[in-house]
């Protein structure tokens, strides 16, 4: 059974550092070597309508969609999630594909398969998230149902793609 460990908060000050490494691989043009796992999101700040940049994980690719799915791992404390839930509209670069996207959060039915199929592939993956998030988790399908209403889960849809 799941079991709340501790509060988190996304990173702050040095530790954000650690987080947002990825990105500069993706800025010095080697993106390519974080494969089809990882995708550099490019949104717009929700007050600011500046630019920002993170990177995160990609759960699952949805070829048939054309849709990249991506969890939010600090949940809805996420600023990059916070971000494209008022701008939804986005650009996101996988491997040194480019491409233009909207982004929707899955309702939750869809969301828990989601979680369900993600831990049947990576199950230490999920037990790193579900820590990450402050919880400890066996694995079981009840611990995934849970984590599936904690964790938002995202589709990032190809608009346009943009590479050339």
């Amino acid at each position: 059974m799941v079991q709340k460990i501790k509060d988190v908060q996304p990173p702050r000050g040095i530790e954000r550092l650690a987080w947002r490494a990825p990105i500069w691989f993706y800025r010095v043009g080697l993106g390519g070597l974080l494969g089809g796992r990882f995708l550099l999101l490019n949104h717009l700040g929700r007050k600011s309508g500046q630019g920002r940049q993170t990177v995160v994980e990609v759960v699952r690719r949805d070829e048939q969609a054309d849709a990249y799915i991506v969890a939010s791992g600090f949940g809805e404390k996420s600023d990059w999630y916070k971000n494209v839930m008022v701008h939804p509209d986005a650009n996101i670069q996988v491997g040194n594909r480019r491409m233009s996207v909207h982004a929707e959060r899955l309702p939750l039915e869809q969301a828990t398969e989601e979680m369900l199929d993600y831990n049947r592939r990576h199950p230490a993956a999920l037990k790193t998230l579900s820590g990450i998030m402050g919880y400890k988790s066996d694995g079981s399908e009840a611990d995934v149902k849970f984590l599936a209403t904690v964790i938002p889960i995202l589709a990032f849809k190809v608009v346009k793609d943009t590479s050339n």
